[in-house]
Order: C-alpha cells, then sequence, then structure tokens
C-alpha cells in the first residue's frame, strides 16, 4: 500500500517512525506549516517535519485544504490510504473520498470516550483509570468514525500527561502497524465497529486560563489539574501577585482548619497546601524566570518566599 501520513508533535511522530521502521511506502508527509516559538520567535519545524526530512520523505504543509489545486496535489500521490495521528486540521469529505481505503485516524483514547482535541488532559481530570487508542475510520463527524481497532492502557495515579502521551505514543504504533499489516494480508478480517453516540465525551483543546487552581475544590481535582496539564499549560497560582507554576503535587487526605489555599505546613517533602477538601503537597515549582525545582530545594533557599500562613490566591 501507498501511504499518505499527516499528523503533527511527537505523538505523531511516534507513528510515522513506526510506518518507516515496518518499511511501509510513506509517498507523503502533511504536517501543520512551521510556527515561531521561544523567545527569539524563531520558525520551528514540527516533530513530524523533523522526521521526516531525516528520512527524505516529501513534505507538504497547508494551511487548508479548500483549494482544488491542493486536494489535485494530495492526490498526485497516488496513496491507498492516509493514515492521521494529531494533526491538527480539519480533513474535509473531499480529502477522505480521495483514498480506496479512506484515512485511518490513531486517536489517544477509547472511543466514544473523549472525541477531540485533549482526550489524554480530559481522562486525568475525569479521573479514568483506563485509557488507550482507538484506530478508526475518519469521517465527516469529529472523531465519530467506525472504530477498527482498539487497545487498553492503565492511568497511574501519578501519571502526568507528558508521560501518559508518550505511554499511549508507544502502544498507539504498535497497534497501527499489527492492524496495517492484517489489513493488508486479509481485508476482510477488519471489521469497523460503529460507535455508540451515547456514551460520547468531548475532549475540547485546552486554555492557558483552565490552568489556574482553585484552590475551593476539592485537593484531589487539584492534583488531577497540575498532572493534567503538564507540560501544558502548566497549572498555575499567585503569591503577592506573583505567578508560581505548579508542575508537581501529591494528594494529602485530612481536613484542615485553614482558609483554601492557605500554606499550612512546611517540610522537605514539600508545601502543604489548604483546599476545599483534603490538603495538597506541592512537589515541585517554578518561579518566574527561573527553572522548575523540587519543592526541597526553594524552602532550603535563604531568600525563599514562603512562609506557614501565607495564602495563594487568584489572579487580579
Amino acid at each position: 500500500m501507498k501511504i499518505i501520513f499527516a499528523g503533527t508533535p511527537d505523538f505523531a511522530a511516534q507513528q510515522l517512525k513506526a510506518l518507516l521502521d515496518a518499511h511501509f511506502e510513506v509517498v507523503a508527509v502533511y504536517t501543520q506549516p512551521d510556527r515561531r516559538a521561544g523567545r527569539g520567535r524563531r520558525l520551528q519545524f514540527s516533530p513530524v517535519k523533523q522526521l521526516a526530512l531525516q528520512a527524505g520523505c516529501v513534505v507538504e504543509q497547508p494551511e487548508q485544504f479548500k483549494a482544488p489545486a491542493l486536494l489535485n496535489r494530495l492526490q498526485s500521490f497516488g496513496a491507498d490510504l492516509m493514515v492521521v495521528a494529531a494533526y491538527g486540521l480539519i480533513l474535509p469529505p473531499a480529502v477522505l473520498a480521495l483514498f480506496p481505503y479512506g484515512a485511518w485516524n490513531v486517536h489517544a483514547s477509547l472511543l466514544p470516550r473523549w472525541r477531540g482535541a485533549s482526550p489524554i488532559q480530559q481522562a486525568i481530570l475525569a479521573g479514568d483509570q483506563t485509557t488507550g487508542i482507538t484506530l478508526m475510520q475518519m469521517e465527516a463527524g469529529l472523531d465519530t468514525g467506525p472504530m477498527l481497532a482498539q487497545a487498553a492502557l492503565p492511568i497511574l495515579a501519578q501519571d502526568n500527561s507528558e508521560q501518559l502521551t508518550q505511554k499511549l505514543a508507544q502502544l498507539g504504533a504498535k497497534l497501527l502497524i499489527q492492524t496495517l499489516h492484517q489489513f493488508h494480508a486479509n481485508p476482510q478480517s477488519i471489521t469497523p465497529m460503529a460507535q455508540d453516540p451515547s456514551l460520547a465525551c468531548y475532549a475540547p483543546k485546552i486554555s492557558k486560563a483552565q490552568a489556574q487552581i482553585d484552590w475551593q475544590q476539592p485537593a484531589l481535582t487539584i492534583v488531577r489539574a497540575i498532572l493534567a496539564y503538564r507540560p501544558w499549560p502548566i497549572a498555575f497560582t499567585v503569591l503577592n501577585q506573583t505567578v508560581l507554576r505548579i508542575w508537581d503535587a501529591q494528594l494529602i487526605l485530612g481536613p484542615s482548619k485553614a482558609s483554601p489555599g492557605t500554606i499550612v505546613a512546611l517540610s522537605p517533602d514539600g508545601i502543604e497546601v489548604a483546599c476545599g477538601q483534603d490538603k495538597v503537597r506541592l512537589t515541585a515549582l517554578q518561579w518566574p524566570g527561573k527553572p522548575c525545582l523540587p519543592s526541597v530545594a526553594i524552602l532550603n533557599s535563604a531568600h525563599t518566599p514562603l512562609a506557614v500562613g501565607q495564602c495563594f490566591g487568584p489572579v487580579n
């Protein structure tokens, strides 16, 4: 089979690498246009583009697929199948109709749970104990297409989005190659299964504002948010009008008489903060313009601004 691959972040790059390592014929790679990032605002290649160029693949980076010339270019590769993973652009029906075997999407959830842009973060926020990969036949709806294969993965108590993404990327690559080999040997052995729309959950795009900690919430909810928003946008709070980013935390069971957001204890284990229910122990923090540090390093500093009785609050 001739395959066109479409994807952008590292999760997608691992799917592309699996295709190349398995010697599938990738005739072109589509990825989002280069974006400016970092302090210098320099144009940066996506992880998929970097890998594709190293492998000598043809790389295409359209802004959208509305122009007939872009559809003609896509069709000119003569691909049998399009494989999509975290591409970030909506593919219209005209694109999906170009390929004899359609387009397969490597989606990081057990559909129909968590359709949309942030399935990994939403699974952690919701306290799901299991997630996984769904290989899905794409259609016009948002992650609504029939499922071709699934593989489950447990979510550990301290898994953050970065760690879970890496686990799911590896699982997705394995499932993709297995299913492609099976399909290549006997297409009839793959039976698409319709999703149950009554079980669907929507995973919207994450914004930076969502990462602000609300200390009125239960500690368990706050810990899940800290884990879900790492490595982006990183959970944050405010102390004396200074934004403090929180990279890691632990749940501490037990009541506190202090108001939510109040520092109730400082120790080598971390910074304990009262919440709407139970407490949170902050174990890794970052001040503006500084690297992330373990809480013990911050507390051992002669100039630490943290003290019992201080209260974290919202951005004014």
